[in-house]
Formats: C-alpha cells, structure tokens, sequence
C-alpha cells in the first residue's frame, strides 16, 4: 500500500544533478569484459542501494499488514488513518529537502541523513508506548523515506554511465519484488508469534548493511559532484519550492487533523484553513494547468492522483478490514498486500508488451480503470459482506492489481512523453508528488470517516463503506478523466 507510494522522488533535482555532472574519469584500461552494475567498481555500491529500496519496501509493506494490531494496542485507532498519512506527509519534505541538499553538498550527506533518520524513526515506532508517540516514529520514518528515494535515483544519475542507467532503474523497480512476496507474511507472522515490534526491530540491521554498502560509494561524488551542480537560488528561500512543500504538507495535516474533530464549530474553520494553505503550495509546485486538469500534462498527473488514491486509498483500509470484521489473521491479511504488488507487475508488463496498438494508451487508463474499479467492488464486498469467504478479496485485489499496473504505465508514459524535454524533471517530480499526495490523502480521509462513526455511536464496517465507496467514485472519474490524456488535434 504505502508500497510503490514510497518512490517518491523529485526528479527535478536528480535532473539538474545530472546535467552538471562531469564526464566520468577514463577507464585506467581496456576492460576485459562488459561493463556492468555488478562490476567491481559499482558492485557494493549496486547491492547497498537495492537493498536501501528494499528496506524501504519491506518497511511499508509489513506496517501495512500489522497497522490494524498496533492500532488497537496503543488505542489509536480512532486515528487509524494517520500511521499512514503521516509517513506519507513527511514523506513530501524528505524529498524536497533532501534534493535541494544534494544539489549544493552531493548526495552523500542527503543518503546518510536518511538513513539515520529513517532508522530513529523505526526504533521510536518500535519502542513507542502511546499512539502520539507511535506516530512521531512515522513521521521521522518518512523524513528518511523520502531522503533514501530520492537519494537511490540521485545516485543513479551521478555514479553510472549512461549505458548502465536503465539497467539500475530496472533493478530498482525490482526491488519490490521481493518485499512484496514475503514482507506482509513475515510481519504479520511476528506479530502473530512475538510482537508487532519485532517488525522495526528488523529494520534496524537491514538499515546498518545497507548504510555501510552505500555510504562510501559516495563519498567521492559529495566532495566534487554535487555542489558544481547547485543552481542559485531565485529569490527568498519562503517563495520557493522547500516552502511550498512544507506548506503543502502543512495545509493537508490541518485538514486531516480537523476531520478527526467532534465540534464541528472546530472543525469546519480548521478544515477550511487546511485547504486555503494547501492548494496555493499545490499550484506552486505543480505545472501550470494542472489543478484544472488541462488536457495533456495537466490530466495526467490528475490521473496518477485518482489511481493512488483509489489503488493505496482501498489498500490501507483491507487489513484493517479483514482483521477487523472478519476475523483474519494479520499473515492471511497480508496475502492481500502481496497479491495486489505481484499482479500491478503482471499489468505492467501486459502494458509494455501491447503498448501503442490499436486501443492506444488512452484506451489502456481506461480499462485499468475499469479492472480497478471491478476490484474494489470484488474486495469491499468480500471485507464487508460475511457470506462472501474472505479470502476473496483477496482475489479481487489481485484483479485491482492488474488495473493498476495497466493504467499506471500507460499514464505515466504518456504524460512523460508530453512534457518537453526541459520540463520532464518538473513533470515527473509532479506525477510523484501527486502520487504521495493521493496515499496521504485518502488514507487520512478514511481514517476520518472511522473517527466520525465512532463518534457518532457507530461502526468500523460503516466507516469502510463510505471509504470504498468514495475509491469507487474516484475510479469512475479516473474512467472520464482518461480521455483528457491526450489534447485534441489542432486542425
């Protein structure tokens, strides 16, 4: 759930990293053999930032399927939405600061800073005694979040040739493979066994192996790559992007904070001051067209908003649901999460192979969409109705899986081939920022739907159906919204 939505990068600052980078040092010889990632020069370095993704991965994946337990033991779960909007949130700063950092200092200082920070997170989440404190271990968890992702692409851009990129890129995007397959099952079996706990005490190992794998690597780049490529700053540092971030994360945790109040007198002012903040800072770091939905760029990054927030949106509420209504343990809950991350591989790759013919990328939103929407309904009504056997949704994840990786590729695509080439770092530090944006959104807003039913005498199963019958309505916008992914043809 939180999985994929941990990608977040702001690929303006690893754009204008890579632009400045010098030419690689000449080979001291003709090499014997073919250059590759696992070559002696990348090999330690490769290994540390795969399993830097991994980690990362793992993380959010086994706290998705633990959530609901951790919840109920610190009494929280009348906040349940905020153990995952606050990573998520968080997760926006990280980023930012962490980009504008290594463009002036190289990313070394970024990654460590992360990693250090990521890993406090893990260690005040794991030991935390109340769910205030629970959730301050959340948020320090996404401040390195969104420092180590974007560091992981940054350190491609900088430490790599050319021809050896893509290759990197795959392999981080396989780095989620594996966590998929096993971190809901192993979290959920800690937790089953011995405690939640155990799920970030884990982490703290991975992280140390990881930081020793990375960190030297990059050393070098931090002492002659990365300040070369620092632009100066245009203007005041509370008119440009670091503020707006923060203003942006800012505005949306009012927001959220607000829904989960009883006085409405409270309530309405706070929620109505959220939104004045936040979408002035949306505007600032989004491109132009894009809150009014312009046909072209503008949509598609509208449409990668509407897919994580139905796909993440009805993802972090499963577990809960499972557990919650239909007695499921947290290991078989967490089948769900696996399903769901293996097959958005399988419509991927289903979109790779049949890309460009006769439907066209509209024609692929549109019907991931449509397998998207079909898999909430088939999941909802599996958490929901008690003569359907649980484990069916399962299956229906499985099927929203699919859509997902259908429309995501084929928006993603098209949108990045829309933006000109001296706006692609924009774009698609947008496309990420919405995708961010979206998990934290709608994780906060369900969250806030089981806040109000409990306040108002009623139950979990009302607040979920409201929940998904919201990811419900915004696939069937996304359907809509998907023709507007390409502009009309000028005559």
């Amino acid at each position: 759930m939180e999985a994929q939505s941990q990608e977040v990068v702001v690929e303006q600052d690893v754009n204008q990293v890579m632009e400045a980078r010098p030419a690689a040092p000449p080979a001291a010889g003709p090499p014997a053999a073919p250059e590759s990632v696992f070559s002696g020069a990348y090999r330690a370095l490769t290994v540390g930032v795969i399993l830097s993704v991994s980690m990362v991965a793992f993380e959010s994946l086994g706290v998705a399927t633990v959530l609901p337990g951790i919840a109920r033991h610190l009494d929280g779960l009348g906040a349940y939405g905020w153990g995952l909007s606050a990573l998520m949130l968080a997760n926006i700063v990280g980023t930012v600061v962490a980009g504008r950092s290594a463009d002036r200092h190289g990313p070394k200082r970024s990654m460590a800073v992360g990693t250090a920070v990521f890993a406090v997170g893990c260690a005040v989440a794991g030991a935390a005694a109340s769910w205030p404190l629970f959730l301050l271990g959340r948020a320090l968890q996404g401040l390195g979040v969104g420092a180590v992702m974007s560091m992981a692409y940054t350190v491609i851009g900088l430490a790599y040739p050319e021809h050896l990129r893509a290759r990197m890129f795959a392999l981080l995007s396989s780095a989620w493979t594996v966590p998929s397959l096993v971190g809901p099952v192993i979290a959920g079996t800690l937790a089953e066994h011995t405690s939640w706990r155990g799920v970030f005490l884990l982490m703290l190992p991975l992280i140390a192996v990881a930081a020793a794998l990375t960190l030297p690597g990059l050393r070098r780049m931090s002492r002659g790559q990365g300040a070369a490529g620092a632009a100066p700053a245009a203007g005041p540092w509370w008119k440009g992007p670091l503020a707006a971030g923060v203003l942006l994360t800012a505005g949306t945790a009012l927001l959220l904070q607000a829904l989960l109040l009883k006085n409405l007198a409270l309530l309405i002012p706070l929620a109505v001051l959220g939104v004045a903040v936040a979408v002035p800072a949306l505007r600032q770091v989004t491109p132009a067209g894009t809150l009014g939905l312009r046909a072209g760029v503008g949509a598609g990054i509208g449409i990668r908003f509407l897919l994580c927030a139905v796909y993440f949106g009805s993802e972090a509420f499963l577990p809960l649901g499972l557990q919650e209504l239909r007695d499921v343990s947290p290991a078989m809950a967490g089948l769900g999460l696996s399903a769901g991350a293996i097959t958005w591989v399988i419509g991927s790759a289903y979109q790779a192979r049949t890309d460009g013919r006769a439907r066209g990328r509209t024609g692929s939103v549109i019907l991931g969409f449509a397998i998207l929407l079909a898999g909430v309904v088939i999941m909802a009504l599996a958490v929901l109705v008690t003569a359907i056997p649980a484990l069916v949704a399962v299956a229906g994840w499985a099927v929203g899986g699919i859509g997902m990786g259908i429309a995501f590729n084929a928006a993603t695509t098209d949108t990045l081939e829309q933006a000109p080439a001296e706006r692609q770092g924009l774009v698609s530090g947008s496309l990420q920022l919405a995708q961010t944006l979206a998990t934290g959104l709608i994780a906060g807003l369900g969250g806030a739907a089981i806040a109000m039913a409990h306040h108002h005498g009623s139950t979990t199963e009302v607040a979920l159906v409201c929940t998904f019958v919201l990811t419900a309505a915004l696939a069937l916008a996304g359907v809509l919204l998907s023709r507007r992914l390409r502009p009309a043809p000028t005559r």
